[in-house]
């Protein structure tokens, strides 16, 4: 005869197993809290150096960095130049990157990845091949901005993704904040100190 039980007991029996699994699931995410830091923390650092030419894994990510990158008041300096973090919206939420530029404005790399842009299409952001658009434009006098069709020629004008305009609207929009940043550090010495003080700290560690 199959046993039967009561509403209650169910009840209790469901609330029970659901607060054993929340706790559980809580268990692991609190153990597994630090481990997701680094790990953001080292890719954060790979993106930055791939900026500046250096190419780092999760292992050498921490030594390279410190041996390459000055953190400064939301920047980043190393030894010819300046790298300044890239957010936005795409189509589908986040955006963000990294653009290291020399003393002249000029751009030496970039890097742009995204949290949930469609492949084929605006997450094409993420490829080299998006990138490498960027080396030898300009952010001195305004924003890069994305165009389609764009003008090569034209130091301030990128080929935009194409059928991906909601994320090429987006980058065109980090860019212009990013430069509005720019320009600010621009018109303070505390950029040319910065970099002044990485220069000499990589001549000491040479020497």
């Amino acid at each position: 005869m199959a046993k039967s039980f009561s509403n209650r007991y169910i009840f209790i029996y469901s609330a029970a197993l659901v607060v054993v699994a929340a706790l559980i699931l809580t268990v692991v995410a609190v153990s597994l809290k630090p481990m997701q830091t680094r790990n953001q923390q080292a890719e954060t650092k790979q993106m930055i150096l791939k900026t500046i030419g250096v190419d780092a894994t999760r292992d050498n990510a921490d030594q390279l960095y410190a041996e390459h990158i000055t953190d400064a008041d939301g920047y980043y300096t190393f030894a010819s130049g300046i790298v300044i973090p890239l957010k936005g919206t795409g189509l589908w939420g986040p955006i963000w990157g990294y653009l290291a530029l020399d003393s002249t404005s000029t751009v030496v790399g970039a890097v742009f990845d995204h949290k949930g842009e469609t492949p084929g299409l605006g997450g094409e952001i993420a490829t080299d091949k998006f990138a490498q658009r960027f080396i030898g434009k300009k952010m001195d006098t305004q924003a890069i901005h994305l165009a389609k069709n764009a003008d090569h020629s034209n130091p301030y004008e990128v080929d935009a993704i194409s059928g991906g305009t909601m994320t090429s609207n987006g980058v065109t929009a980090m860019l212009a904040k990013a430069y509005d940043d720019y320009s600010k550090l621009s018109s303070s010495s505390s950029i040319s100190s910065t970099t002044s003080d990485t220069s000499n700290t990589r001549e000491e560690v040479q020497q």
